[in-house]
């Protein structure tokens, strides 16, 4: 394999081809100090294989904080936290790199009150906040506090800096004359535009020669009036003759979602996306060059290498959801990849100033990501006073993620299912276009449970007497969520279904039909999206809430919801649907009701309520349950597997229920 190859980057050797490309995760304090988490989170992906570790964007101006748990680097005093984290990043055999960042006009007023400043005066397209453009005198003291920003990492111990010219920041805003406008020695000319940025290349290659400098550029900005491929190969150049050691390369701006899925891409986007505009910048190069997007698979990254787009590849939110997947990649940890699925929570997170979560790997950054917890298997099992025997009630996702962690740590498990297949609701969630991705989801968990040979019984009732007899310790019961009824379209004149039987037969729709989706929220969005993509039809979307798909991801959002517009869906929003009069749907928005022709069908996407119908068998049996996934509070997939995987952590600290008899009360089921 290529990316098992070692290689080099200036006075840097790198023990093979994968780097990780910096991510915020605010998972420093609020006054931008580094915190445990931030050297757990780090040290683990080190660990876990990669050669390089690039931390996230660190601010080099108190006036510039990216988010209110950013780390920071504009003073001494954040040293000795960042030294504790290369050391950390040591630790587990890979190279530390800093990267610094100015986010200029794209800086928030909301946050900490930071001022958007850039090359001309503009508005931030985010917050539409005014942009003040720098003058001649700002210029240089930014560029003077990024050298600052480079002599801390280098005393921090960092092996090397990258400056963030990419995605839409200060470096960029400068070099695109898309926004920069000015007339002075900073602006116009193609040589003018990459002052800013080969000027503080210069400055701190002159006075810290011996610390090695890369630079991180959109490839493409893949907006109309946006720089061109010629113009990013000549920058790329110019950075090579100023002696920085490597090219990182990233595509788009984070100026709005439309051009922010260029870099954080949702599922619809290919594999290795960015390799066209890759090419010609790596084959006018003599230095290496990192491509990162959307490589999710160890495959996508060899891909990369034996095509010859780069040199290195940088293995984002893969990372992110595992940080193992290098060493996994490699054959070091017989086990299979937990595969990021692009849903881009952890992004979401982010701006909405929360802390980085994954949806594959909810516990990323706490000490439950170590293997002895989130691959048990891979350690001792516990002593056998601390085993429990446990049930688990429902094969779905949350089901069997309890089953995996408890049986590899030695409990005995075993579930059983009333339906006849396992998999609970997945396949609704991966039924739409573009989810197939989310299939990762089921299989890391079911591949284990297999291979850690749990019983699971399927088309099986959960009976008191039934659970008497199995006499576990503990019960997890994970049954899901069924569909909420609506009393008010029992008057449809038209047939009416749920959006989880719309997704599962689409076929149960006309070809071309007029389809009223009441409830706009993801699911309906995803039903939608299936019904126009498989069944051609036109969608009038009706959402209570001020706006469709409130709880998405902004980038895959976006995404979605284009796709849709260009379809022709029309959305309702802050409208209530009341029933019917005269075979019409009675709609309600404030003060305003009209009535609204239901078209040839109607699917209703409101949300489900939980299952618990095996409570009162528990409970009768007199076992002990914990509830997990959507039957404890219908959720995502994100709040199932975390409260199924601590609950499984959990077990060994109940008692043990049963007598020393076990063995008696132990047999077949019945």
């Amino acid at each position: 394999m290529l990316i098992a190859q070692p290689g080099r980057m200036g006075p840097l050797a790198l023990r093979n081809r994968i780097i990780m490309g910096p991510m915020g995760t605010n998972y420093g304090t609020c006054d931008g100090f580094s915190t445990e988490r931030d050297k757990l989170y780090y040290a683990e992906r080190a660990f876990g294989g990669a050669a390089m570790v690039i931390t996230e964007a660190m601010v080099v101006s108190p006036n510039a904080r990216n988010h209110r748990n950013s780390l920071c680097i504009h003073h001494d005093r954040f040293i000795p936290g960042l030294a504790a984290v290369v050391e950390a990043i040591h630790a587990g055999g890979a190279l530390a790199v800093a990267q610094l960042n100015h986010r200029g006009g794209l800086l928030r007023r909301s946050v900490l009150g930071m001022e958007p400043v850039g090359p001309s005066d503009g508005t931030n397209p985010n917050t539409g906040e005014p942009v003040r453009g720098l003058s001649a005198p700002e210029i240089r003291a930014i560029q003077v506090e990024f050298l600052e920003a480079a002599r801390r990492a280098r005393d921090a111990g960092y092996d090397a800096v990258e400056l963030h010219a990419a995605n839409g920041y200060l470096f960029q805003q400068f070099f695109t004359a898309r926004i920069n406008r000015r007339s002075d020695a900073y602006g116009g000319t193609l040589d003018n535009r990459m002052r800013l940025l080969l000027e503080t290349v210069a400055l701190i290659r002159a006075a810290l020669p011996e610390l090695p400098l890369m630079v991180r550029i959109s490839a493409t900005e893949y907006v109309e009036g946006g720089y061109s491929e010629a113009e990013a190969v000549a920058l790329a150049q110019a950075l090579e003759g100023a002696g920085v050691i490597a090219i990182d390369l990233s595509g788009g701006s984070n100026e709005s979602p439309a051009l922010s899925r260029y870099c954080i891409q949702p599922p619809s986007f290919p594999r290795r996306f960015l390799e066209p505009y890759a090419r010609p910048i790596t084959a006018a190069l003599g230095i290496p060059v990192i491509m990162a997007g959307r490589i999710i698979d160890p495959e996508d990254a060899e891909a990369v290498l034996q095509a010859g787009s780069a040199q290195y590849v940088a293995v984002c939110r893969a990372l992110v959801a595992d940080a193992y997947w290098t060493r996994k990649a490699f054959g070091e940890i017989a086990t299979p990849i937990r595969k990021c699925i692009s849903c881009n929570v952890c992004f979401e997170r982010l701006t909405l100033e929360q802390d980085v979560a994954c949806v594959a790997n909810p516990l990323v950054g706490t000490e439950f990501e170590r293997p002895e917890f989130a691959e048990p298997q891979l350690a001792d099992p516990l002593p056998a006073a601390q085993r429990r025997r446990m049930l688990v009630l429902g094969a779905g996702v949350a089901g069997v993620e309890a089953a995996r962690v408890a049986a590899a740590r030695g409990h005995e498990v075993e579930i059983w299912e009333r339906a006849e297949r396992p998999g609970g609701q997945l396949p609704l969630a991966v039924a739409g276009p573009d989810k197939a991705d989310v299939g990762g989801i089921w299989s890391y968990r079911w591949a284990q449970v297999e291979a850690l040979g749990v019983p699971v019984r399927l088309g099986t009732e959960a009976t008191a007497e039934r659970i008497r007899r199995f006499a576990p310790d503990i019960a997890i019961l994970a049954t899901g969520s069924r569909a909420r009824r609506l009393p008010m379209l029992d008057a449809s004149p038209v047939p009416v279904l749920h959006a989880w039987e719309a997704i599962l037969d689409p076929g149960r729709i006309p070809r071309g039909a007029a389809v009223t989706v009441i409830g706009g929220g993801l699911v309906g969005l995803e039903t939608a999206d299936l019904l126009v993509a498989s069944r051609g039809c036109r969608v009038t979307i009706v959402e209570g809430l001020p706006t469709l798909a409130a709880g998405m991801a902004r980038n895959n959002r976006f995404d979605l919801l284009e796709r849709l517009e260009r379809a022709g869906m029309q959305g309702l929003t802050d409208t209530l649907v009341e029933g019917f009069e005269a075979g019409r749907l009675v709609l309600r928005s404030g003060e305003r009701r009209w009535t609204m022709e239901p078209g040839e069908a109607i699917v209703h996407a409101v949300g489900p309520v939980p299952n618990r119908d095996a409570v009162p068998a528990l409970e009768a049996a007199e076992i002990p349950y914990v509830l997990v996934g959507d039957c404890n509070r219908p959720g995502d997939f994100l709040d199932g597997i975390r409260d199924a995987w601590m609950a499984a952590l959990a077990i060994e600290r109940r008692p043990k229920l049963r007598a020393a008899a076990d063995a008696v009360l132990s047999g077949p089921v019945p």
